[in-house]
């Protein structure tokens, strides 16, 4: 079992982990001719996390700052925070079943990579979990309160953005570490030799 690198402070993959991206360097990965139509896929949805991501702390922060009212912020937030944590863990559901085994198959000095990213995906978990608990406590007091805030709605909201500040911190180095393994490899062995 590898030793947890903390999502919190390690500044990307351990250099034992870095060769293939040395020799396949992010610049060239969009032009490689072995970056399939899987990878291509795979690829957007993280950028679609990332972007429903920062989308959410907007809408929260320009909500929190008065420029959006209670109502059309609701309507907005809430169906897009349940689509982003719905498919970010199932997203990591089909990683953790399908894809990480067949890429440790095909490339075994790799293997605690993968089992790194898994602890990744289980920190990543509890915050997910942690961002949905804390977001309904902020939206059930934000209606509760009416017009004004009381104190009591500007802690919940506080907390909301505590959790969802750390799970997305965490998750943005989790994606490139995992975009940072993952790709070089494919690039290296094509889809098909990986059986992907």
């Amino acid at each position: 079992m590898i030793q947890a690198i903390d999502l919190d402070t390690r500044p990307g993959l351990p250099a034992d982990l870095r060769q293939l991206l040395e020799r396949y360097p992010r610049d060239v990965w969009d032009g490689h001719a072995n970056l399939g139509n899987t990878a291509r896929f795979w690829l957007q949805r993280h950028d679609m996390f990332r972007e429903l991501g920062g989308a959410l702390q907007d809408g929260l922060s320009q909500h929190r700052e008065g420029t959006v009212e209670l109502d059309p912020f609701r309507r907005w937030f809430a169906p897009r925070l349940q689509f982003f944590l719905t498919q970010l863990e199932g997203h990591h559901q089909i990683e953790d079943q399908h894809y990480f085994p067949a890429f440790q198959r095909a490339e075994r000095k790799l293997a605690h990579g993968f089992e790194l990213l898994e602890a990744d995906h289980e920190v990543i978990h509890h915050d997910l979990m942690q961002t949905a608990e804390t977001a309904n406590r902020f939206l059930a007091i934000e209606v509760a309160a009416g017009p004004r805030p009381s104190d009591a709605a500007r802690r919940a909201a506080d907390g909301y953005a505590d959790a969802s500040e750390r799970l997305l911190k965490r998750l943005i180095r989790h994606l490139e570490d995992e975009e940072d393994l993952i790709i070089p490899l494919i690039l290296d062995r094509g889809e098909a030799a990986i059986g992907i």
